[in-house]
């Protein structure tokens, strides 16, 4: 392979971070050319943007605030929950950073407004939204979640969560009213299991520290796979389209599960969804929040 370089541009626009999670060995070995990011380090170089490697993790994070302290933004890529942490530490560091005036992508506060599951509520009176309900407590779920079963499978979504976690399908099996019990699925997981729907409650109460659980239909055309549209601003960049294995039950539509397929915004398949995107959503989506 042909060894990593970045052009020097004429005039240098500023200096930034690209920021990731990872251990001490992860910060020794950090590199724009051996790390994941290496496509985006060489499209800011070719617009005139230095940008730097910087390896985050909660014990250091005195040492990223000064490597942050000398930049002018930084973009970060960490997911809200991994192995066990979440981003409380590097949050309350992203916005001292932004107050001393730099650049931050997403912002924190950003991210709380729009980028957790409770903009499915806030956004359910919009076309793209479903019978979605908020729990701000486990006893409001407790109280609440039955009847909604009564009805159907719901889908169960902590807060703030990625790669499936804090995700459920749940469904009321017949049972009597002094024990109901429930099928569950953890969209991280292949097999359901059959418990007390307090057993399955119990689980969620951790879920109230992100601030609220939130429950939804399910929608049986999941195992027609999920679209993801690419926004750059209001204007659509592109698809993602995935067969999922996640919350699909069916062994036919589990097979058929593989990775996802990107494509410009000019798929013929999603011009519809770009329309409603561009056209209606966004701007609904904007004036809402």
């Amino acid at each position: 392979p042909e060894p990593f370089s970045i052009s020097q541009p004429t005039a240098r626009l500023g200096r930034i971070a690209i920021l990731w999670r990872g251990d001490e060995a992860a910060r020794r070995s950090a590199t724009p050319g051996t790390s994941r990011f290496k496509a985006i380090f060489e499209a800011l170089a070719d617009v005139g943007i230095a940008a730097e490697a910087v390896v985050y993790e909660d014990d250091v994070v005195d040492t990223v605030r000064a490597q942050l302290a000398t930049l002018d933004g930084v973009l970060v890529w960490v997911n809200p929950i991994h192995e066990g942490r979440n981003r409380a530490n590097l949050d309350a560091l992203l916005r001292d950073v932004a107050t001393r005036g730099a650049w931050v992508s997403a912002h924190p506060d950003v991210i709380l407004k729009m980028g957790t599951k409770e903009v499915l509520h806030r956004s359910r009176t919009m076309s793209w939204g479903c019978d979605t309900a908020l729990y701000r407590t486990a006893d409001a779920m407790r109280a609440e979640l039955p009847a909604r079963l009564a009805a159907g499978p719901r889908v169960i979504k902590r807060n703030r969560g990625n790669g499936g976690q804090g995700v459920w399908k749940v469904a009321a099996l017949a049972s009597s009213r002094n024990r109901p019990m429930v099928r569950v699925l953890d969209a991280s997981k292949d097999v359901s299991e059959e418990l007390a729907l307090d057993d399955f409650l119990e689980r969620c109460i951790a879920y109230f520290e992100d601030g609220c659980v939130i429950d939804q239909p399910f929608q049986a055309r999941l195992s027609e796979g999920v679209v993801r549209c690419y926004m750059a601003g209001d204007r659509c960049a592109g698809f993602g389209h995935q067969k999922v294995k996640a919350l699909v039950e069916a062994p036919a539509a589990r097979a058929e599960a593989g990775p996802r397929l990107y494509s410009s915004n000019a798929d013929p398949r999603f011009q519809r969804l770009r329309r409603l995107m561009e056209d209606e959503w966004t701007p609904e989506l904007i004036s809402l929040l």
